[in-house]
């Protein structure tokens, strides 16, 4: 369950952020921060959780990415 969790949630995260503040640094930032925290508690406790956290990251930033470059060019 927290294998799934690590591969969508992240990215989903990086994604209504960019949406919300329009921006995708501050969206990777935020969600950079909010799975730092998970991992200082506690609830992260595998090198591979934080592997898959981070290519859900790049996922998502990209996906993003890709939104935000199809939305300029269509307006």
């Amino acid at each position: 369950m927290k294998v799934l969790s690590a591969l969508f949630f992240p990215g989903l995260m990086v994604m209504l952020f960019s949406r919300v503040t329009f921006n995708q640094i501050v969206a990777l930032s935020l969600t950079v921060a909010l799975i730092a925290v998970s991992v200082y508690k506690g609830y992260t406790n595998s090198w591979l959780l934080i592997v898959i956290d981070a290519f859900s990251l790049t996922a998502g930033f990209w996906l993003s990415n890709n939104f935000i470059k199809k939305n300029k060019n269509s307006a």
